[in-house]
């Protein structure tokens, strides 16, 4: 519950209260501010006693008659002395130019502000309400109504004579009338009535719950919340009454107008006045509570609710507890409520006081989070509404914000949340940066620093870089390889480096971290030492980018070591920065290394490294025998006696029968085969190669004596030699291993032969038939011969330009034609003939020349 707290003045002004909020987390709906200035000043000689409400100004009655027309801050525009006794009600019409006032010696005045219009009446009772017509300024609409013991209606009529008429009576005095559109409700001692000024009947009597409050020192509310709703509050029961037709067939003798009471429900205290909130209902409330100290009731602080109507009940949204001046003096009836329907503005009349509620806009929302510390949701509302809040800036929420996380010890958080409140702004940002060094706190605010667009002094952060340097490693590092090296002045950073690796030179963070400073500062070399005494991965990235050729000349052996196959794979991509000749003189001393190297030169290109091939033969048979024989049988530059004699001090019998093959020898390799190697199947695919008839008979003389050695020729050599001439050397008595199978292999692969030849001859003789009929068909078919055909002998047309001499023409197959007198007399006893020109072309050139001469 918010209570009005009371604000001190340094000067002569008098102290005002405001609502006090108690420590609940739930926000006030409203605001409280006293109405002061000319207010104050009036206050202090007289006593209010009714005050209304117009959007354009306000009208306050006293308990001296007098009526003050103010402005909405209380600065006092008009006053007039209407009574020297209390004024009871002020009433005004719609426009704000015609005002009724009545007193408590019966007088009731209606007057013009803006112009000479005027009535004037005594009665002789007190007359406590006064109501003009909404649309008094029309001229058809001249009426008012007061009530004492009566209700009167006045009406201007001809010669601007005022004619009453006594609408009610009977029931007590009038306590309360509400005029709105053409429906008047007021209250008296037995209840509410409503009365159609159109058909000038009475919809409703709406009487009153507790009758044993007394009506005048419990008076109702009435409101009317539109011009159909009217909300009534008497005692601590609140009705809202719904002004409905009634249908056709429902009249009868019944007004055309009936009244549906559609929310009712009991208020905790006395109400002493109503206003609608859009759907809600604001609800001042007298209150009465137990002294702790003498256990006597006395007056409380008056209560202003919100509440929500429900049809058997109300909700509470929120309830606040008024500090009014007197407030211990005053009674339920000294209390009224008054608003102002455009702006929802509240007004809380006492004798003593005059309070303004109003609804809080967003400026005060941020103000109560600020003060609940709620500075996250502070700062998004502000961001919603900065089109509209005019008290509260972004960024002073934002460095608040930043401020209460630091108390707290959120660090990480504050430094997180800079980025967004803080922004461009390079002043703000060294400003937080430095407080956070006060705090011993840059590492945390090192991670959300700004990189680009703004970029701050390079003090900054150096500043920042030299806190890590002392106390984390791993965190420099991690900060020089994530930002950019303009940043800060590198020099100054390098000599802090160098400064802490005298103290721990083998540290490896910072050995990589110098690396990427000098690589910043441009200083390859030095961080392409670093990176191969560190083994570095990014040592080939860091040659590449910067093209640092020519400084790793005398590094190969170190890269090689490294990682070799990188190393190799960079060396031949950049052969023209770094040439074959100075890797392989880098590498003498390291034959291991230069073997790596030459071998995959040798395998991108045979002939490139031709000039070390007889070197490779000695490296290979040291390093990589494997690949020995591969590398033999494609290079075509390698010196074959040199190779020839390493191998054979190696003996390495497969390389060497390779070799002695290629020399032609042969023999010797055929020999070395069976010898060395005892692998038939080897020999026999060796002599299969060479397809030498010397070589079968040698490798059979060398196993006719070895029965394993004869079952594999057996089994291998039938598509190859005549197994007759194996079988004939075979010793008799000679036992044979898988002789019989031997055999049967001899004779299926001796029958397959056989087949396939049979299938070959078929395939011949199908062929031939078919290319036979096809040259018949040819040859079946006409020539057509006509006039654009030529001689191929004498050039000239082919048929003759007189048809009607006789002539004759010979066309071949090949489509060539001659005049018969144009080809050669053929000295032949055949008689075929053939062209000459299809003849010369298998005979050779000339040879149809030659003829022709014949």
């Amino acid at each position: 519950m918010a209570e009005a707290e009371e604000k001190e003045t340094r000067s002569t002004e008098e102290s005002t209260d405001e609502s006090e909020e108690d420590e609940s987390e739930e926000e006030p709906k409203l605001k409280y501010e006293r109405l002061s200035n000319g207010v104050t000043e009036i206050l202090q000689k007289d006593a209010a006693s009714c005050m209304t409400v117009h959007e354009k100004f306000l009208a306050l009655g006293t308990h001296y008659g007098k009526v003050y027309l103010l402005d909405v801050q209380g600065n006092i525009t008009q006053k007039f002395d209407v009574s020297p006794v209390k004024i009871n009600q002020i009433s005004l019409d719609e426009s704000g130019e015609h005002m009724g006032v009545c007193s408590e010696d019966g007088k009731v005045q209606v007057f013009g502000l803006y112009s000479a219009e005027e009535f004037h009446e005594t009665f002789d009772c007190p007359i406590k309400i006064v109501a003009v017509h909404p649309h008094f300024v029309r001229s058809h609409f001249k009426q008012f109504v007061t009530g004492g013991k009566k209700l009167l209606l006045y009406e201007r009529g001809w010669m601007n004579r005022w004619k009453p008429s006594v609408l009610h009576e009977g029931e007590g005095n009038i306590r309360n009338v509400k005029w709105r559109g053409h429906l008047i409700a007021w209250a008296n001692n037995m209840g509410v009535k409503i009365l159609d000024m159109i058909s000038k009947q009475r919809i409703t009597n709406v009487p009153r719950d507790d009758i044993s409050l007394r009506p005048d020192m419990y008076p109702c509310s009435l409101c009317w919340k539109d011009n159909l709703t009217l909300i009534i509050g008497w005692g601590n029961s609140v009705k809202i009454c719904s002004v409905k037709e009634r249908h056709a067939s429902e009249m009868r003798d019944l007004p055309n107008r009936y009244v549906e009471i559609v929310f009712q429900f009991d208020m905790e205290f006395y109400i002493s006045g109503l206003a609608p909130l859009c759907d809600q209902l604001v609800v001042l409330s007298y209150v009465k509570e137990i002294s702790d100290k003498t256990e006597v009731e006395c007056c409380a602080r008056p209560r202003l609710d919100i509440v929500q109507p429900l049809p058997e009940s109300c909700e509470e949204i929120s309830s606040d507890a008024l500090t009014v001046r007197g407030f211990q003096e005053n009674e339920c009836r000294d209390y009224h409520l008054e608003y102002s329907e455009g702006e929802s503005l509240f007004y809380i009349i006492s004798p003593r006081d005059v309070v303004v509620a109003k609804e809080r806009d967003q400026d005060d929302h941020i103000d109560w989070l600020l003060e609940k510390k709620k500075y996250e949701e502070a700062l998004m509302a502000a961001e919603i509404s900065q089109k509209t809040i005019k008290k509260h800036k972004i960024l002073d929420i934002g460095l608040a914000y930043i401020n209460h996380l630091m108390e707290k010890g959120e660090y990480d958080l504050a430094a997180r949340k800079c980025q967004k409140i803080l922004g461009k702004n390079t002043e703000l940002w060294e400003f937080e940066v430095y407080k956070f060094k006060e705090i011993g706190q840059l590492k945390a605010i090192s991670r959300y620093l700004p990189r680009r667009d703004p970029v701050l002094k390079p003090l900054i952060y150096e500043m920042v870089l030299h806190e890590f340097l002392e106390s984390d490693y791993e965190g420099f590092a991690t900060l020089i390889k994530e930002w950019p090296g303009d940043l800060y002045n590198n020099t100054i950073i390098v000599q802090a480096v160098v400064d802490h690796l005298k103290k721990d030179p083998q540290n490896r963070t910072l050995l990589r971290t110098l690396a990427e400073l000098y690589t910043y500062d441009q200083r390859y070399g030095r961080a392409l030492e670093i990176y191969l005494t560190l083994r570095h991965k990014d040592v080939f990235q860091l040659i590449h980018k910067h093209n640092l050729f020519s400084s790793i000349r005398d590094k190969i052996v170190l890269l090689m070591d490294f990682d070799s196959e990188k190393a190799v794979d960079m060396l031949l991509d950049n052969e023209d920065k770094i040439s074959i000749d100075r890797v392989v003189e880098e590498l003498e001393n390291r034959p291991e290394l230069q073997h790596v190297y030459l071998h995959k030169l040798f395998k991108r290109d045979h002939h490139k490294g031709q000039r070390y091939h007889e070197k490779q033969i000695s490296l290979y048979a040291e390093y990589d025998r494997p690949n020995l024989l591969p590398f033999l049988r494609d290079s075509t530059h390698c010196p074959l006696e040199k190779a020839l004699e390493i191998c054979q001090q190696r003996n390495f019998v497969e390389e060497t029968v390779y070799l002695l093959s290629r020399m032609g020898n042969s023999r010797s390799a055929l020999k070395m085969i069976m010898e060395e190697l005892q692998d038939v199947d080897k020999a026999i695919e060796f002599a299969k190669e060479q397809d030498d008839g010397e070589l079968w008979e040698d490798l059979i003389l060398y196993s006719i004596d070895k029965p394993p050695f004869i079952t594999g020729l057996l089994n291998n050599i039938g598509t190859h030699v005549d197994p007759i001439l194996l079988i004939h050397r075979i010793k008799e008595g000679m036992e044979i291993p898988n002789l019989r199978d031997s055999l049967v292999k001899i004779l299926q692969d001796y029958n397959l032969q056989i087949l396939l030849r049979e299938g070959c001859k078929k395939i011949l003789v199908a062929d031939s038939l078919s290319l036979l009929k096809k040259m018949h068909r040819t040859q079946m078919k006409g020539v057509l011969v006509d006039e654009e055909n030529i001689c191929e002998s004498c050039l000239s047309p082919i048929l003759p330009s007189d048809a009607s001499k006789s002539f004759n023409v010979v066309v071949f197959h090949c489509r060539h034609m001659f005049h018969k007198e144009c080809l050669p007399v053929s000295n032949m006893v055949s008689s075929v003939q053939f062209c000459n020109i299809c003849s010369a072309k298998h005979r050779g050139p000339g040879s149809a020349i030659l003829e022709m001469k014949k």
